[in-house]
């Protein structure tokens, strides 16, 4: 029968070559579909690449589309670099952009409360607290209940979106939107200034880029980044080394749900200026795939999803020119997923065939 046994070693050059393998994997599952649609296979790929990546404007969309994914990407790094696996990110990031707007959004005709020196970094906050406290929850069930995380937080997503919609209404419903579900506006102050002029492409970018150095830089060289990586490695190593258990899950759940709240914050005020409910066509899910093809690094997080959304992107532009479904970008990033986990557990286990069954 087969058995999977634990590698004693970890050969180097396979934890590089695994997410290489996923991607090709990825690729040629696509590929099969493409073909099987009738398409011609080389010319689809190329009209991917070229609408993602092949003039200025498609750098300008990818790059924009990527801001959020990077923000998820994080918030599920820093979650599952603790063996907290959080769901949620896809609720977080909608009770982020909502609180932004509840603290920055203006009726017609009306003005900031306060200068916006104080209520742009006021939007940002309330966004984080908004992801944090929505993933704090899940947190404490799993610490003092021993709840299932992965169940909690994907069920999170729901009340959340639920919620979205009720007051989108409801009480923060755009009166001039002509009865369509949307905020309020943004203030156009507290918008994020645009990098490239003529393009999408805004200074959350620079934020999300600030925010995954950051990171990287708390799990190499602080105290509580220690402790993250230890929680993950093995919880009762770290128990018995002095590692407090409870507080680091709670600080983790804070961290992960703050990223995917500035998600949303910056999402709002950077690209859509209100809240719809079609506002996130599932970057929270997407962070999932992006942290994995990252391999947990917040810096691989950078490169993994600017290839997502350029992806995504190029995928719109490819289904114009010759008709296939853009769903084939789902595809793509489903399998990706799947792909990078398998190639993951080969990575840390070992096939065998043992003749006469368990012994």
């Amino acid at each position: 029968m087969l058995r999977f046994e634990p590698r004693h070693e970890t050969w180097g050059a396979a934890l590089l070559l695994a997410p290489v393998a996923a991607i090709g994997f990825t690729l040629l599952v696509s590929t099969l579909l493409v073909a099987w649609a009738g398409a011609p296979v080389g010319r689809t790929y190329a009209l991917m690449l070229q609408g993602g990546f092949g003039s200025v404007f498609a750098w300008s969309e990818t790059l924009t589309r990527a801001v959020p994914l990077i923000l998820t990407g994080l918030a599920a790094t820093v979650a599952f670099k603790a063996r907290l696996y959080n769901i949620g990110a896809e609720g977080q990031l909608y009770a982020g952009a909502l609180a932004a707007v509840a603290v920055g959004g203006v009726a017609p005709g009306s003005e900031l409360a306060a200068p916006v020196w104080l209520m742009f970094p006021a939007m940002l906050l309330a966004a984080a607290l908004a992801g944090a406290m929505l993933l704090l929850v899940p947190a404490l069930l799993k610490a003092r209940l021993g709840v299932d995380e992965v169940v909690t937080t994907l069920l999170f997503n729901f009340i959340a979106l639920l919620g979205v919609s009720a007051l989108l209404d409801g009480a923060m419903k755009d009166p001039a939107a002509l009865g369509w579900p949307q905020s309020l506006a943004l203030a156009g102050e507290l918008e994020l200034r645009k990098l490239v002029p003529g393009t999408r492409v805004h200074s959350g970018l620079l934020l999300a880029a600030a925010l995954a150095l950051a990171l990287a830089a708390i799990f190499k060289y602080t105290l509580l980044g220690f402790q993250i990586r230890a929680s993950g490695a093995n919880p009762r190593a770290a128990a018995f080394v002095g590692v407090p258990a409870l507080r680091t899950t709670l600080i983790v759940a804070l961290l992960s749900g703050a990223l995917a709240g500035l998600a949303g914050a910056v999402e709002v005020a950077g690209r859509t200026g209100y809240v719809t409910l079609d506002m996130s066509p599932g970057y929270g899910y997407s962070g999932i795939v992006i942290a994995m093809l990252a391999a947990l690094n917040p810096l691989g997080v950078l490169g993994a999803a600017i290839f997502i959304a350029g992806v995504l992107v190029g995928a719109d532009s490819m289904s114009r020119a010759i008709g296939v479904p853009t769903y084939l970008a789902d595809v793509i990033v489903a399998t990706s997923l799947l792909s990078v986990l398998v190639a993951a557990l080969f990575t840390q286990y070992r096939v065998r065939w043992r003749a006469g069954g368990a012994q």
